[in-house]
């Protein structure tokens, strides 16, 4: 595998156990010309995961965009990138199972913030403020409203 830091195709693998889901191979692998340390996880190959998108077009499902996505709302805040793998990991895993493949941008809106929510609040207004889309400050507040009331997701 080649290394992501200095391109170099000679790594060894250093620690390699099940991740938390039971279905990926997490590997701890070392480059033996740099020196440096990086995750791989390993799944078995199935149909692509399909996302379907506001305009009804169709592309398959990419794990790097969603994480950028929560990793921009979770800027400055106490979120580890961890936690956002874990609540990636939670939705492919919860459409791996599912018999159509297809799943709607707004289907993982919800997922992103159902879990968002109780990981750090900060961040879930910040994703939903992009998600959802707010029209004006009223539609906005009146979602922070039902936040600190305990309602919403």
């Amino acid at each position: 595998m080649k290394c992501p830091f200095c391109g170099i195709d000679d790594d060894k693998v250093i620690d390699s156990r099940p991740a938390e889901d039971g279905n990926t191979v997490r590997r701890r692998r070392e480059c033996l010309h740099c020196g440096r340390r990086w995750s791989t996880r390993e799944a078995e190959e199935m149909a692509p995961l399909i996302v379907i998108k506001k305009d009804k077009s169709r592309q398959p499902f990419d794990r790097r965009k969603l994480i950028a996505g929560i990793m921009k709302s979770c800027e400055k805040r106490p979120v580890s990138l961890e936690a956002i793998e874990q609540i990636v990991d939670h939705i492919e895993r919860s459409e791996i199972h599912q018999i159509s493949r297809e799943i709607s941008t707004a289907e993982i809106g919800e997922a992103v913030l159902k879990h968002l929510r109780s990981i750090d609040e900060v961040a879930y207004i910040r994703f939903m403020s992009v998600y959802r889309e707010f029209s004006d400050v009223a539609s906005f507040l009146n979602e922070l409203e039902s936040l600190k009331h305990g309602e919403g997701i």
